[in-house]
């Protein structure tokens, strides 16, 4: 039978490979410190104690660094990796297994009282540090947000967001809670053979360009040979546009 206490320091030592054992994680690691003092403050915070609730979270955030609204709904072995200067509203929702990093804000745009201001993050998601999550919109299962992103709406499940504001990538990893699913752990964010949007988009304008290059370069040739005219210099000029188009590329692709 699985024990919550346990499944929780071991769920840190799967995802950080600093950490080295159970007793290590359990006295050093502050973002673990900060989620179980929220247990306690969110209980306070449903029956009604919402005053003590809050001073206890103010309490945690002295501690740990890591402030906590007690309202905010956090599942089974969700870790805060480093963990300082995360702040986390009123009305989150954090799903089981996700992982945060440093820095991360997951806030409200709203000044609204009683609605949903601040995001809901599904399972598995990976919010790397300094990232942004603002407003009452879903973050979907397995998904990831790059570091200093700025999210300001949905992101589908298993998709990958970048960027100021946040650009949706196509998901690329399995999502199952296989094995092979585990070894594609998206520490800080960071996704395998994935290519910012724009640049793909880049690529594809200078991909028509060069193509339209050398279908201007045949059309000249083949003029050059009606009216008997040489045809080389307007070679030569389309030759080097499509050097320096290929050094654009290139310099994308890095």
């Amino acid at each position: 039978m699985s024990n919550p206490f346990f499944d929780q320091v071991d769920s840190i030592i799967a995802r950080d490979p600093a950490a080295r054992n159970r007793l290590e994680v359990i006295t050093c690691y502050q973002g673990l410190h900060a989620v179980w003092l929220h247990r306690v403050s969110h209980f306070l915070w449903n029956v009604g104690l919402k005053w003590i609730a809050r001073v206890l979270s103010m309490f945690a955030r002295f501690l740990t660094g890591i402030e906590i609204h007690p309202g905010a709904k956090i599942g089974h072995r969700v870790f805060l990796d480093h963990g300082l200067g995360i702040v986390i509203g009123e009305t989150t929702e954090i799903g089981d297994d996700c992982t945060i990093y440093q820095g991360v804000t997951l806030g409200g745009t709203s000044l609204y009282k009683g609605v949903k201001r601040h995001p809901t993050l599904g399972k598995g998601v990976v919010i790397s540090a300094g990232a942004k999550v603002l407003g009452g919109f879903t973050v979907g299962d397995g998904a990831r947000v790059g570091s200093n992103a700025v999210v300001l709406k949905e992101i589908p499940a298993g998709a990958t967001a970048v960027g100021i504001p946040a650009r949706i990538l196509h998901p690329d990893l399995p999502q199952s809670p296989d094995s092979k699913t585990k070894e594609y752990f998206s520490a800080y964010g960071v996704t395998p053979n994935v290519d910012d949007p724009v640049s793909m988009a880049l690529k594809g304008l200078i991909d028509a360009t060069i193509e339209q290059e050398a279908k201007i370069a045949a059309l000249e040739k083949a003029l050059a040979k009606l009216s008997n005219a040489p045809a080389e210099a307007d070679a030569v000029g389309s030759s080097d546009t499509k050097r320096d188009l290929d050094a654009i590329k290139e310099w994308l692709k890095e």
